[in-house]
């Protein structure tokens, strides 16, 4: 009997956490759980769910991060998935985390989760957290809690979920309160009656700063031109920022390269097995970190601060007139934004959408923005088209068909010039995904557009620090990690293109040879196509073997043209302009290469995850032919256009 009873009181307690959407559920969760926590799905469910572990003592508790709802009436997958976790049973201790500034409304949420019978009949012990205290007092907001308290007849935590203190409280009240079995008998109590005399507000005025700040941000006109601005901003520090770390980076990495390979050939190594393993696989992992980290570990930190300062759901504020006139939902906004960092991570933030066909619609599109690994070709495409070819000492015949810049332009406007034309190729991606939710909804995914409830979170100060921890290891090093495992078999396939040649049966079918490899072979298939849109074969080659990362599109077009066997840098600006205009680019190629680097099929593991959220290859397809076809098309355009133009 002893046995079974230690038995039982070594197993995890699970709690619940629940709430309003904004509440500080998640800091609480993550300060609680630590690195100890995993996300997956619900049973049959899109809506992701995060669990995590703690421990006190030799006891140890199971924390499960619900999604955030405003009420357990189920119009939603969210609220539908709370009111099921907690009618369940599995929970044995409820904490509903409620906003300090505005208690009213969590609540309303604490009187319906309290009402439920399952809650009510199986006496589950529950606790009131009341979060952003620290928020409340800078607002003038008191609240009574010791009468609120009294009338819950519930523990009421006072709760700032950033400080360690308030940590400490909460696990103290959950090892205290684990194990009661609760009598509900005040549940009669009105929350709007209840906030009013708990409640007490000392500055009256305390909303009207942020509601002047949100009417200039939310306006008509001047919400679009901050969002410009903004984005702007960013991507000139990202392009101004990047190219001395990556540089530094790639210095480092490649000096290792020559070491790697200096050390294998010291072990007796055959030569085909260094070039191979260094040359190829290696060398394709070196030029995704060195091209890749730099601007990801500058944009994800800016991105990271506007999400914590809460300006992202203004941004689906602003936009959510122009994705209804699509017959949209306005959450495919934040969705958008998100592919810009990650098409994958894109994807899988479509299941905030609860409407299945608008949901499908966000999924479809999303590759319609440029993503992190897009963004290198960009940036190399836009430097190339500003590039002084009449600065003195200019000894580049071959690139004289290039129209250029003045010499004269100093770095800082040539760099915030680059930005203004990476800005306005970005907004033609998000015209582009306007159009295609219009076409979809008009069509293969008719139906009308819902409604949403959007919470406008007060203005917060960042906190650089964990803003800078989480960014870097939550997004930079998750998607560079996914980059690396799909780069080093790319690096092996793409080396073996290139020196294995097609001989015969006779001569044993293949043999390692550079000068008729198997790449060039399809280079000459592709070319007649390639013309007709403004490129070549070895552009769209190098687009076909960038279908695992599109960071290696760039390297596998040198290695093509020079004939290498292996992926090169061409660190110097000018000898990379005189390499493309010698086999005959122009600005008109270098144009023609920004819209199908913008507009192509997506990367694998955004055509994995597609596949894995919409379940079906059809879509899949779909959403591989969009993207496609809208890049081929304008790029034919454009070049007859060119062709027009100069005749």
């Amino acid at each position: 009997m002893d046995d079974k009873k230690q038995t039982l009181e070594s197993r995890p307690i699970t709690i619940a956490l629940a709430g309003n959407p904004n509440v500080g559920k998640s800091t609480i969760f993550n300060g609680l759980t630590g690195m100890r926590q995993h996300t997956g799905n619900w049973p049959g469910k899109t809506v992701a769910q995060a669990r995590g572990s703690f421990s006190m003592g030799s006891q140890e508790y199971l924390l499960v991060d619900l999604p955030g709802t405003y009420s357990l009436a189920a119009h939603s997958e969210e609220e539908e998935i709370a009111r099921d976790y907690i009618s369940s049973g599995e929970a044995q201790l409820l904490m509903v985390v409620c906003d300090g500034t505005c208690l009213e409304r969590g609540l309303h949420l604490l009187k319906q989760i309290l009402s439920l019978e399952q809650v009510k009949d199986a006496g589950t012990p529950s606790v009131l957290c009341v979060n952003l205290c620290d928020e409340a007092g800078k607002k003038g907001i008191e609240i009574d809690f010791q009468l609120l308290q009294d009338v819950l007849q519930i523990p009421v935590l006072s709760c700032c979920a950033r400080c360690a203190g308030s940590l400490n409280a909460i696990r103290q009240c959950i090892a205290e309160t684990c194990g009661q079995q609760f009598s509900y008998n005040c549940l009669d109590f009105c929350p709007k009656r209840l906030a009013q005399e708990t409640v007490r507000y000392t500055l009256p005025n305390y909303r009207k700063r942020e509601e002047a700040v949100d009417r200039i941000v939310t306006g008509p006109f001047t919400g679009g031109l901050i969002m410009f601005m903004l984005l702007l901003g960013v991507f000139w520090l990202t392009l101004s920022g990047a190219n001395i770390p990556s540089s530094i980076l790639w210095n480092a990495l490649f000096w290792l390269e020559a070491r790697l390979a200096a050390f294998m050939g010291i072990l007796g190594s055959p030569q085909w097995l260094i070039d191979m393993s260094v040359f190829g696989v290696y060398r394709v992992l070196a030029w995704v970190v060195s091209v890749m980290l730099p601007p990801m570990a500058i944009f994800f930190p800016l991105f990271t601060l506007l999400e914590d300062l809460g300006y992202l759901p203004r941004i689906a504020f602003n936009m959510d007139p122009a994705f209804r006139r699509c017959r949209a939902c306005g959450k495919q906004c934040l969705t958008t934004v998100m592919g810009f960092g990650c098409n994958a991570a894109g994807v899988v933030g479509c299941r905030i959408i609860d409407s299945p066909r608008e949901r499908l619609i966000a999924i479809l599109t999303n590759s319609l923005v440029p993503c992190n690994g897009r963004l290198p070709t960009l940036f190399l495409m836009i430097t190339l088209l500003f590039m002084a070819t009449d600065a003195p000492g200019n000894t580049m015949p071959a690139a004289a068909v290039w129209t250029a810049m003045p010499g004269s332009l100093t770095p800082g406007i040539t760099s915030l010039l680059s930005a203004l034309l990476l800005t306005l190729t970005i907004l033609l991606g998000i015209g582009a995904t306007l159009a295609a939710s219009w076409l979809l909804s008009h069509t293969l995914l008719r139906g009308i557009p819902s409604a949403f409830t959007l919470e406008l979170p007060p203005y917060r100060r960042p906190q650089i620090g964990k803003v800078i921890i989480r960014s870097i290891f939550d997004r930079t090093l998750f998607v560079l990690g996914r980059a690396m495992a799909v780069a080093a078999p790319a690096g092996l396939v793409i080396w073996l293109l290139a020196n294995v040649s097609y001989v015969g049966p006779g001569d044993g079918w293949f043999s390692l040879s550079q000068s008729a490899s198997l790449l060039s072979s399809i280079t000459g298939f592709l070319d007649p196509l390639g013309r007709i849109m403004g490129l070549d074969g070895v552009i769209l080659a190098a687009f076909l073997l960038g279908f695992p990362a599109n960071e290696i599109v760039v390297p596998i077009i040198l290695m093509a043209y020079l004939q290498s066997g292996a992926l090169v840098e061409m660190s110097d600006p000018s000898s990379l302009l005189n390499l493309l205009a010698a086999h005959g680019w122009t600005p008109l190629t270098a144009v023609c290469m920004m819209i199908f680097c913008l507009f192509h099929w997506p990367c694998s593991t955004t055509v994995l995850t597609i596949k894995k959220e919409t379940g079906s290859w059809k879509w899949t397809a779909v959403s591989v032919m969009i993207p496609t076809l809208l890049g081929m098309a304008l790029c034919m355009a454009v070049a007859g256009i060119g062709r027009l133009a100069a005749l």
